[in-house]
Parts: C-alpha cells; sequence; structure tokens
C-alpha cells in the first residue's frame, strides 16, 4: 500500500486560489514528524451558470503566479462532464465506483488522500468530500460568510472529519460561526502572506489601463443575478454610488464592473458621468479588486457587501464606504439566505457613503453579540448553543439601528426579545393559537358584512 499523501485543494475563484497560496506559504500545510511532503493537487471548480463559456480560475489574469504552489492542475467541470459542479451530487451507492474513477483519472492509485475545502455545505465541495470518504478534511472561506452559521445541517460523517477552519482576518478579532457545531477550531492566516501572493498576482497582470490618483473605485457585484435587486435597481444603485463619491469630492471614478454583469451597468454610469462633469474609468479586465487596491490605490473604495470593502480596510488601510444594504436586508430571502452574513457586517460596520443620520457603524464590543444573535436565528436548530448569547444581545442592543437585522416573525416564532409585543406574550406561541385567532378574524369579517 502506498505512503504517499496526496492533498487535494479545491477552488473556485482567484480570491480563493490566492488564499490557498498563502497558506501553504505561511506553512500551514507544513509536513510534521518527518513525514515525506505531500503531493499537491489544485482541483479547479467552474460554478458559474454557463462554464462553458465562462473561463475558470486557472485561465484568468494573475493566475500564473500561483500555479507554482501546486503539483498539477485539474478540473472538477472534466471530471464529471456533463453534469454541472452546482447541481450533480453522487448517489451513494455509486460513491466506490467514483472514487475509484477519480483514482484512476488523477493517479491517485492507493495515496492517502487530505482534502482543503471551500463552502463544504453545498455541491461541488460537499460532493468531493462525500466521494473520498475516509479523507480528513480542512475546511477555508473564502469570504465573510464563515463568521456566519453553517448554512445547512452537515452530514456527521463529513462534519467530524474537519480539524480546523482557515480564514482571513476580514473583521480583526471576529471569531467565525462557521462550523462550530463540530467544534472545529478556527486558524488565522497571516495577513502579510496574503498581501505577498496578491502582490505577486497584480505584478504579473499587465493589461490594466491607467488609472487616475485620487480616484473612487465603485465595486459591482451584479445582485440582480442572485434575484435580489432587479437589473433596474442595481444600475440605480451604481448610479448612487457615483453620485454619492462626487458629492465627496471625487472628479475621478473608477467603476470595477462584476466579470458577468452586462455592459449597460458600464453605459448606465458613462451617462451619469458626463451629465456631472467627472472622469469614469471602467474596468474591463477580470481581476481582483485587490488587484487595483496593489496597483493604484483609491482614495475611496465604495461598495454594496463586497469583501472587498473588508480587504480595502482591514488589509490595505484604505477609506471605504458602503450603499444599499438597509433595503437588500429587507429582501433577502430565505431569512437564512448566508449572504445575509456578510450584507450585516457591511451595514454595521461600514460608514454610510451618503452620511445619513442614524447610520453610524454599531459599537465594535457589540459585534460578537450580534454575530452570536444572527447566528441562532439563521440557524438555531444547527446552532442551539447560541440561543442565551442571543437573548443577551437582543434585549440589550436592539435598536432601531440594529432592528433591521432581524425579522420580528423569526424573533417571535423562536420566542425570543424583540418578537410579539409583551403585552401579547401570554399567549401561546404555537399553531392552535394561530388558527383560533383567524377563525375569530373569519368570524368578526362575517359579522361586519
Amino acid at each position: 500500500m502506498s505512503s504517499r499523501t496526496t492533498r487535494i485543494f479545491c477552488v473556485s475563484t482567484l480570491y480563493g486560489a490566492a488564499t490557498l497560496a498563502a497558506a501553504i506559504d505561511s506553512g500551514c500545510f507544513g509536513e510534521k514528524d518527518g513525514r515525506e511532503p505531500a503531493r499537491r493537487l489544485l482541483l479547479v471548480f467552474n460554478n458559474s451558470a454557463t462554464p462553458e463559456v465562462t473561463p475558470p480560475v486557472d485561465e484568468m489574469p494573475g493566475f500564473e503566479p500561483l500555479r507554482g504552489h501546486f503539483d498539477a492542475v485539474l478540473s472538477w467541470n472534466e471530471a464529471i462532464r456533463p453534469f454541472h459542479p452546482g447541481a450533480w451530487t453522487p448517489r451513494s451507492d455509486d460513491i466506490p465506483l467514483f472514487e475509484r474513477y477519480l483514482r484512476l483519472l488523477w493517479d491517485l492509485g492507493d495515496d492517502r488522500v487530505e482534502l482543503v475545502l471551500e463552502s463544504i455545505q453545498v455541491a461541488p465541495a460537499l460532493s468531493v468530500a462525500q466521494l473520498f470518504t475516509d479523507a480528513p478534511v480542512d475546511v477555508y472561506a473564502d469570504g465573510l460568510m464563515s463568521y456566519g452559521p453553517t448554512r445547512n445541517k452537515l452530514d456527521p460523517l463529513v462534519g467530524t472529519r474537519v480539524r480546523r477552519l482557515l480564514h482571513l482576518d476580514l473583521v480583526p478579532g471576529l471569531t467565525p460561526v462557521l462550523l462550530t457545531e463540530f467544534d472545529v477550531p478556527a486558524q488565522v492566516l497571516p495577513t502579510e502572506a496574503f498581501l505577498k501572493v496578491m502582490g505577486e498576482l497584480t505584478a504579473s497582470v499587465r493589461e490594466l489601463p491607467a488609472l487616475p490618483d485620487d480616484s473612487a473605485l465603485l465595486l459591482g457585484q451584479y445582485l440582480s443575478a442572485l434575484g435580489i435587486l432587479s437589473p433596474e435597481e442595481e444600475e440605480d444603485l451604481h448610479v448612487r454610488m457615483l453620485r454619492g463619491a462626487v458629492e465627496r469630492g471625487h472628479r475621478a471614478i473608477v467603476f470595477k464592473p462584476h466579470p458577468t454583469a452586462p455592459a449597460r451597468y458600464s453605459r448606465a454610469l458613462e451617462a451619469e458621468a458626463e451629465q456631472l462633469g467627472v472622469d469614469l474609468t471602467v474596468v474591463d479586465v477580470p481581476v481582483l479588486a485587490e488587484v487595483l487596491f496593489e496597483k493604484s490605490p483609491p482614495a475611496l473604495v465604495v461598495g454594496c457587501f463586497s469583501t472587498a470593502l473588508f480587504t480595502a480596510s482591514a488589509f490595505y488601510g484604505l477609506p471605504v464606504a458602503r450603499l444599499g444594504t438597509e433595503p437588500l436586508l429587507d429582501r433577502l430571502t430565505p431569512y437564512q439566505n448566508s449572504n445575509r452574513v456578510p450584507a450585516v457586517l457591511a451595514d454595521g460596520l461600514v460608514p454610510d457613503l451618503e452620511g445619513r443620520k442614524g447610520e453610524e457603524t454599531i459599537p465594535a464590543d457589540t459585534l460578537e453579540g450580534l454575530m452570536a444573535a444572527l447566528g441562532y436565528t439563521m440557524q438555531s436548530q444547527i446552532h442551539p448553543d447560541l440561543r442565551p448569547a442571543a437573548e443577551r444581545y437582543l434585549s440589550r442592543h436592539l435598536t432601531a439601528r440594529t432592528k433591521r437585522y432581524f425579522k420580528r416573525k423569526r424573533l417571535t416564532s423562536l420566542g425570543l426579545p424583540g418578537g410579539i409585543p409583551e403585552r401579547l406574550a401570554f399567549l401561546p406561541r404555537n399553531s392552535t393559537a394561530r388558527r383560533v385567532v383567524r377563525r375569530a378574524r373569519a368570524i368578526k369579517k362575517a359579522v361586519q358584512r
């Protein structure tokens, strides 16, 4: 039997690949006890809606410096073709067959396999974890969602194999909630290692346009593709960002659209910039926002709830501002939608672009309590241990500023402070009571007729 270890790093974004490279450089995967260094394979997921016409991570500008961190680059899409990575999961009876197929395809033989995954709660990462049934798992956070609860109830056969959660210190001092139901410890990746990788990545991107000094950088996220905003509403949000930046005194504006966003978003901004008499540069090269921070540091970074707002502030010391989070929080459905976590963090910690009254950032000493309350209300069955912390936070800090983070209906169903008014608290919170109330209302309407 082979004594070789093969470590498979799974990635779907260039940001995630840079995070993995930083983890490798900082010794997070150093071999112990004199073992032979593990072979490192990078397994690329292309999760876009149309992967046939969307370049995968290893073909994006800036990837080449990252390639040297791995012994080979593999494609998950090729391995499971013609299925889509986000839709395909193995049937339990087929798992042994698929594992043998992958071991043959990737020349794994009898190697001891270890997995490094992102978004382990859903396919395709979950599919890979299910296929290699005995493989130890490390999870790394690709963004802000790790500060929230695990999105779905994870099979213990997978969750108990997770050894640690690696994450960047995007919100200094805040500990992730993700996977704490399995007592998975969180490990912070050194910021210096990430910045070093980003410097190398930036140096390899040649085709960026020259960006003006003292500019405001607007970050597009293509929220209409998620069904959160309509295309017209998203266009209007970008225009408001531009106006807000101009009102702050910026005469040079840079817009970085989402790589898959329609070109008309840029045209709407161009028309508004011409009307306001300011210079607008649209970056149509699909690069990370962090590349722009490195190459031409802007004087202001504006976004909705992009992770780049936090890397700009925490890692590059750039001024940031947000816009559009309040209506977004109201529209996110279901309440458990994992985008709620980065939206709450942006709304609570990033200054409002328009400087509206009552939009001050929340006190830092209440942040842990806020995330505990959010984690419990989003996933009470997965994280029941967070209830006492949720009760404490809601009884002390539920104000006009923070009420937008919680739905009253949700608080009522969980019997938490901020739910039904106290004067009605004697009513039992069960289906029988609700049926009686509905029946009484129906009778009242019939009598009034």
